[in-house]
């Protein structure tokens, strides 16, 4: 979805910068043109900034957005989360990033989930960066406790990973 999502700016490349940013950082568009985050307006200049593009792109982004049915529906209901893997270590639990062989490959969050399940591992938070928006995608795994080596191990063997390492 995301591709398509994205390719109706692929004629205006500074436009799709700010949108792929919108996408990436899970930015709304809300209904009156503000780009927000959880309620809180996030500046212009400031998504420009980041964007790498004069603040008029954005303005134009967001006109575009709004003047599409598909986009503004989608764009209206973003949501951020809180991503744990960087306090994850100060909360007592763990984080393990897979880097796959192929991240459009189905199944891989599904069989590192069962063998976490199997060996009594729960599963506090898992984000897999999408392969249309990211150019090395990983999925990332917070768990309630420290996983064991021998679990690294049996995830990095699974077929459609590529490696596992551990972040603290």
């Amino acid at each position: 979805m995301w591709k398509e999502v994205v390719d109706k700016f692929r004629a205006l490349p500074s436009q799709r910068k700010v949108v792929e940013l919108l996408l990436r950082m899970g930015f709304q568009v809300s209904h009156t043109g503000k780009i927000t985050s959880g309620g809180i307006e996030i500046p212009r200049t400031q998504i420009a900034k980041k964007a790498g593009v004069d603040r008029r792109v954005v303005d134009m982004a967001v006109k575009r957005i709004q003047s599409d049915s598909e986009l503004r529906k989608i764009f209206e209901n973003m949501r951020s989360i809180p991503f744990l893997r960087d306090v994850a270590p100060l909360l007592g639990l763990s984080v393990v990033i897979i880097h796959p062989r192929n991240a459009r490959e189905r199944g891989i969050l599904g069989a590192v989930a069962t063998l976490m399940a199997e060996r009594g591992i729960s599963i506090r938070q898992a984000v897999s960066d999408d392969p249309y928006l990211v150019d090395d995608p990983k999925l990332t795994i917070i768990t309630d406790k420290k996983i064991p080596g021998s679990v690294i191990e049996e995830i990095g063997q699974i077929e459609s990973v590529k490696g596992v390492q551990i972040h603290q």
